[in-house]
């Protein structure tokens, strides 16, 4: 194929390690951004809203592939609907390959709690059954938390003299790796929802925030906390970890090793028993 790629949210973590993959494979890129900038070498930066869909039909004209990363916590859905709303004007069915994360069909939405708290998996799975249903052929690659989320929560937990982390299981993965798989789901068939794709290990949130204090050098005591709720229950319990899926290579602990300590080596938390 020929056709152009259009990404959105191809300015973003997950973007902008995934756009350099497609100009390698030799693919033509559209991103679709708020805010314009200057063309790039095989990447066109088209001003676009999704919100608004101002701009969205021109973007949409003639890609073969729309690579929909852009989101937020809540909304998708709607943003995705402008989206697909661009798509039909222009008469196209190009291939939507849709990223979302695991646990959205997992973690409940039952309360106000559990939408304040865990709204972004609601939105996710909303998002999703909007894809399934646009008549569209399409690709949905569910992921587990990204190395980059992880780090900023707990660099912001870690700010107060005891750090307080709600409890719960989490299996991070490189964004990196879950741009490539992208990348290849995108030049591929359309494949309806692909297997999961998680990191290399499960983890409790106290090990992450006690590996993250001794990569970056710091002492704080860390106490755990029990949230309320469906939806915290659902995370304790395991809903967006995905173990069968371990397919990412990259570990937590060498992550923070490069990003943090100069690629200086971090022991692994030593789990109780071993």
């Amino acid at each position: 194929m020929t056709d152009p790629i259009l990404v959105t949210g191809g300015t973003g973590t997950l973007g902008r390690r995934l756009v350099p993959r497609l100009r390698d494979a030799g693919r033509d890129v559209r991103i679709l951004t708020r805010h314009g900038r200057p063309d790039e070498d095989g990447v066109r930066y088209l001003t676009g809203d999704l919100a608004t869909g101002e701009g969205i039909e021109a973007a949409v004209d003639g890609a073969g592939t729309i690579l929909h990363l852009a989101g937020s916590n809540k909304g998708d859905d709607e943003l995705t609907r402008n989206l697909l709303r661009a798509v039909s004007a222009r008469g196209g069915r190009p291939h939507l390959v849709y990223i979302s994360v695991v646990g959205a069909d997992r973690v409940p939405q039952a309360s106000a709690i559990d939408r304040t708290m865990f709204g972004y998996f609601g939105s996710k799975l909303a998002t999703e059954r909007v894809v399934v249903e646009s008549g569209l052929p399409w690709t949905t690659l569910r992921a587990t938390q990204f190395h980059d989320l992880i780090l900023t929560v707990v660099q912001a937990l870690a700010k107060l003299p005891v750090a307080l982390v709600p409890t719960g299981s989490f299996q991070p993965v490189e964004t990196d790796e879950v741009a490539a798989r992208l990348v290849e789901l995108a030049l591929g068939e359309p494949a309806g929802l692909v297997p999961d794709m998680g990191g290399p290990r499960v983890y409790s949130s106290v090990e992450l925030m006690r590996s993250y204090l001794r990569a970056a050098g710091r002492s704080r005591p860390v106490l755990p906390v029990r949230m309320p709720g469906r939806a915290a229950a659902a995370v304790r319990a395991g809903a967006v970890v995905a173990p069968d899926h371990a397919v990412g290579r990259r570990t937590w602990e060498q992550f923070l090793a490069d990003r943090l300590g100069a690629g200086r080596q971090v022991p692994a938390p030593v789990r109780p028993g071993r």
